[in-house]
């Protein structure tokens, strides 16, 4: 109840009166993200770490979650994509159905969208199949820790489910549907079990980081 009560008080007010899922609120977070120059910089921080992670060589790049952000500033040529119709974005897609020929993208770029997937085994079959040889997906997102775990059961909106047993989940909507245990759930606790369905998919590399500044910049959801 108090958790609920703190979030309302904090809750930014462009968006406080809409629900999560509504189109406004992600056209409305491209703006919340511009007025806020410390959450700005963060977000600068992010796709600079994804621009500097791509592979060299041919193929596009796709980014999934494209409508609040402005990730092809950093990376020229960039696909950027969403579930639904958003201003500025090139194509409506969805990660577990991609319209792409088979090895015809270099890298997958996304910040804060694997979490919302209901079916992630669905996304990464899909990935091996688009991503050509040396292919990368890069993502930003949330992770568990002692310190994530009270943040998330208190401060913030949506499911956050480590012990849930399957990777799926039933999704109320693009954005309110998530548990944000769920890369770690993938890439820690059943990293064997991802390393035996897709082989062709190596773990390079994870990095937890930015335990503290997110939760002061209030995010795009909160105020500072």
């Amino acid at each position: 109840m108090a958790n609920a009560l703190l979030r309302r008080l904090l809750a930014h007010p462009l968006t406080a009166s809409l629900g999560v899922d509504d189109l406004a609120t992600t056209e409305l977070r491209k703006q919340i993200i511009a007025s806020k120059p410390f959450l700005k910089a963060i977000y600068n921080e992010w796709y600079g770490m994804l621009a500097g992670g791509l592979p060299e060589g041919e193929g596009e790049v796709l980014e999934l979650g494209s409508g609040a952000g402005y990730c092809e500033t950093f990376i020229p040529g960039l696909i950027t994509s969403e579930v639904f119709p958003c201003a500025q974005v090139k194509l409506v897609a969805d990660a577990q159905c991609m319209p792409f020929a088979d090895g015809s993208l270099r890298a997958i770029v996304m910040t804060d969208v694997m979490h919302h997937m209901p079916d992630v085994d669905r996304f990464f079959a899909e990935a091996s199949r688009c991503l050509r040889k040396g292919g990368k997906i890069l993502m930003i997102e949330p992770w568990v820790s002692s310190w994530s775990r009270l943040v998330y059961t208190r401060l913030h909106h949506e499911p956050f489910l480590p012990e849930a047993e399957e990777w799926a989940f039933a999704s109320t909507g693009p954005l309110s549907g998530a548990n944000s245990a769920l890369p770690w759930i993938v890439f820690v606790r059943d990293r064997r079990k991802f390393e035996s369905r897709f082989p062709e998919l190596e773990i390079g590399g994870i990095r937890p980081f930015l335990p503290f500044r997110y939760l002061l910049s209030g995010g795009v959801g909160m105020r500072s």
